[in-house]
């Protein structure tokens, strides 16, 4: 009892090898494979087909693992990009408040200063004021002139 394939099977497979075989005459066709095949590397992996799959299969595995550690590399550089971006946001912020509080400090500062050397002024100039008056001039004067 054993089963016979449907016709319809082998058509199926007919049809696939077909559209196979399409598929591998347009890409030796393609201008870019044809120039690969001339050059020297193309026609050494010509020769060793073996060698030829051992890289196919080692770069279509690789691309998975290589992909991931690209993923990852551009993953911690936005990471350390946007944590100095914080950073430098958090120094500028604290700078700038001490900044803040030094320029308050030096205002508050000045502002004393300048009262004290107004009212030192005021004092300074009173006291010569009162001590060398014009009245003290007249007197002093008219004991000269006696």
């Amino acid at each position: 009892m054993v089963k016979e394939e449907p016709p319809s099977t082998s058509k199926d497979l007919q049809e696939l090898q077909r559209r196979v075989s399409l598929l591998i005459a347009s890409v030796q066709s393609n201008s870019k494979v044809v120039a690969f095949m001339k050059s020297p590397v193309g026609q050494y992996l010509d020769r060793h087909p073996f060698l030829t799959l051992t890289l196919l299969v080692f770069a279509a595995v690789s691309a998975v693992p290589v992909g991931f550690f690209l993923l990852l590399v551009v993953l911690t550089s936005l990471a350390a990009f946007v944590g100095v971006i914080l950073l430098e946001g958090l120094v500028i912020a604290v700078g700038g408040f001490s900044l803040l509080c030094v320029l308050c400090g030096l205002g508050f500062m000045s502002l004393i200063m300048s009262g004290t050397i107004v009212v030192s002024y005021m004092v300074v100039s009173s006291l010569i004021n009162y001590w060398i008056s014009p009245r003290l001039w007249t007197q002093h004067n008219s004991n000269r002139d006696c």
